[in-house]
Formats: structure tokens, sequence, C-alpha cells
């Protein structure tokens, strides 16, 4: 069996400064600015390589992949934006993976709250409460392909956001 890593990665704070933006419109805010290339970081420590990076297009989503994208030495035009994961739910996000190809080891995937908090509650084996913004969760997969993966197939490996580093 090969094993397969998803990280689930919700967007930094995003600003609601601007009542004329539309929710996805909405850019990053200082924190979601300090906060993304921190996480990053963190994720390269770790030696985490993607594969792949999926992304909502919301402005907020696609900049904090874009971010994490620089900081992991990944190409930021080989970032696929699907636009079903910005309103998605569990089945939505499913079947994203699903269609995964099987050379891709490690993805990661940039997205909202509640779907990911949903996700990560319906694939992982630890109960989250709440994915906060600008968290990322690890789940591993002992299976050949994608296709594979589906409700308590994976393990959680890794839950960790930058409130943990920075008490505000």
């Amino acid at each position: 069996m090969k094993m397969k890593k998803l990280y689930l990665v919700r967007h930094a704070k995003s600003s609601w400064d601007n009542p004329d933006f539309s929710d996805f419109d909405r850019p990053l805010n200082k924190r979601g600015k300090h906060d993304a290339p921190f996480m990053g970081k963190l994720l390269k420590k770790e030696n985490v390589k993607p594969d792949l990076i999926y992304s909502s297009p919301a402005v907020r989503a696609i900049t904090t992949a874009q971010i994490f994208a620089d900081e992991l030495d990944y190409p930021k035009k080989k970032i696929v934006e699907s636009i079903s994961i910005y309103e998605s739910g569990i089945k939505e996000l499913e079947e994203i993976v699903q269609k995964i190809s099987e050379e891709h080891k490690s993805v990661l995937i940039f997205g909202h709250n509640p779907a990911l908090t949903s996700f990560a509650n319906h694939l992982g084996n630890k109960f989250i409460d709440n994915v906060p913004t600008c968290a990322v969760v690890g789940i591993e997969f002992d299976v050949k392909n994608w296709k594979q993966v589906e409700h308590g197939t994976g393990k959680t490996f890794m839950f960790d956001f930058p409130k943990k580093y920075f008490q505000k």
C-alpha cells in the first residue's frame, strides 16, 4: 500500500473593512498576511512537499494558497482553482479528492468553513470542533489511489493553527 496525505487548509483571516466587497472578493487582513507565511514555513519544516495544490478561487483562499506555495517552493501557476470548493460541502470535497491522479501523494486543499471542519471530521479519526483561520489539518490514508478515500478511511496526524503560537 502507498500512503496518501491530504492537508486541509482554511484560508487566513480576511478583512471585513470594505462593505462594498462581496464575500468572494474579501482580501486577507493584516493578521492573515502574517499567519499565512508562518503556517507555510511550519509545513516546510515538517518536510511537506505538495504534489498538488487545490484552492477555492475566492480572493482570501487563493491568496492564502499562493503564500503557502511560495513557502513550499510550489509553482503558483500550478495551483488548481476549483469553484466547487468555494461553496462546497462534504460531497463536493470528496468528489474532488477522489478524482486526484494516483501519482500525487501529498495534496493541499485551501477552502472555507464550515465545509473544511465537516470534511476533516468525515475523513479523519479525531474530532475537530472547529478549524480556525489558517489552520492545517493533515490526514493520511493507507490507500493505493484517491478513489478509495471516503468516510472514516483517514488518520488525522496534524491539527495546527496560528493561535497555538500567537496568543492574542
